[in-house]
């Protein structure tokens, strides 16, 4: 079988010689109890760099020795893109959240032999998923692999926003010493109230991260948790994401992107918020509009965006994200640490393992399966398309 694998490029300076660490922590399982990936064997160090082209997710020999071809690229954007060229004949595509091949309905439908589309990390709303649908083409990731990396990031970009970290460090950067212009927008979180649009792995993770802060717990969520977890962080759950918004100051956005979720973040919405509230977005960049966004800031509706997720990926360079005040954007890294890296590598091994043997690929990991949305496909995400757009990534000048 012909496996195509998009990653993002190597560092500008050349792989790593040597890594800042060692070694990582060697992890047992997931706070919930389910078992990090489990392939028969790995081909890589883990807390090597990965998810790069030269890193190619420690792959090749695995695949090579089985007698299938490996194809990696960075090329994806773009008609006549050297992804497009390969997915013709490919039996599985291998994408990223964090630079994503964006498998349209016509991508799709021009990949005749495409038997599965798999996530090396969380989150597929870069494939159709309706087409897949159409199309019997089944779509999983790895599940869990990265969340409590993302959950880290999200704590770290609540205190940079309201400590104002960014300008603080910028003074440093510049040789300057003015306290007072590196305090005009600086206060405590301690009292705040933080909330989480969805409260799965990520936005469950991120509150208990942010409890010992001594800070208010808000939650919306399709899905209302157990009483037990709302008394043991007395969390207060909302019947409507205009509720939370309402009387929270700090928002963080943690639901997945679909038809439903598609702009959610409006003018409309972000008028309901406290006036000066905080949002930090590590879900999709397209739940929220970029302009809203923008003019928010602008006014001060907002006092700052933190977002390390964009529409589309990577971002084009005029992009008002990269420009408007007081953001602390990153380029989609809360996922894809060293120490993820080692977790979504491993993941893929596993389903790729079970994929060519015959097994079943874990039901967490299914979004969509013979036809229609499966496993935590069906739990989180609708029928649809939010790939709409995706077209703008070609504007990205390297």
């Amino acid at each position: 079988m012909k496996v195509l694998c998009i990653l993002y490029d190597d560092p500008t300076d050349g792989m790593p010689s040597k890594y800042a660490l060692d070694s990582i922590p060697k992890l047992e399982k997931y706070p919930d109890g389910m078992s990090l990936p489990s392939p028969k064997s790995i081909d890589f160090n883990p807390g090597d760099l990965l998810g790069c082209v030269s890193g190619e997710l420690g792959l090749r020999k695995f695949l090579e020795d089985q007698g299938h071809t490996l194809v990696v690229t960075s090329d994806k954007d773009g008609d006549g893109c050297k992804a497009e060229i390969e997915l013709e004949d490919a039996d599985i595509v291998i994408s990223q959240p964090f630079f994503p091949f964006y498998l349209t309905r016509k991508r799709i439908e021009s990949a005749k032999n495409l038997k599965m589309a798999v996530t090396a990390g969380i989150g597929s709303d870069h494939v159709d998923l309706q087409a897949a649908i159409d199309n019997k083409i089944d779509v999983v990731e790895v599940t869990f692999c990265n969340s409590r990396s993302v959950a880290e990031h999200i704590v770290m970009m609540i205190l940079s926003l309201v400590r104002d970290y960014h300008n603080q460090h910028r003074i440093v950067n510049e040789g300057g010493w003015n306290i007072a212009d590196a305090v005009k927008r600086s206060y405590d979180v301690e009292g705040m109230h933080i909330g989480t649009v969805a409260a799965g792995r990520i936005g469950l993770d991120a509150l208990r991260k942010m409890k010992p802060f001594d800070v208010h717990l808000h939650y919306f969520d399709r899905h209302r948790l157990p009483e037990s977890v709302e008394q043991e962080l007395n969390l207060t759950f909302h019947e409507s994401v205009e509720s939370l918004v309402g009387v929270c100051d700090v928002v963080t956005i943690n639901c997945p992107l679909h038809p439903e979720t598609e702009h959610l973040f409006d003018d409309a919405l972000i008028s309901k918020m406290k006036r000066g509230a905080y949002i930090v977005n590590t879900a999709r960049g397209k739940i929220c509009d970029k302009d809203a966004i923008a003019r928010a800031c602008e006014s001060g509706q907002l006092s700052g965006y933190a977002g390390d997720v964009w529409f589309p990926q990577p971002a084009p360079n005029d992009h008002v994200w990269r420009s408007m005040p007081n953001h602390g954007m990153t380029p989609h890294t809360s996922g894809t640490s060293l120490s993820a890296q080692a977790r979504y590598a491993a993941g893929v091994r596993e389903i790729l393992e079970c994929f060519f043997s015959g097994e079943s690929i874990r039901d967490e990991y299914l979004i969509v399966k013979d036809g229609d949305l499966a496993g935590m496909g069906a739990h989180s995400y609708s029928k649809g398309t939010a790939t709409d757009g995706s077209e703008e990534a070609e504007k990205y000048k390297k």
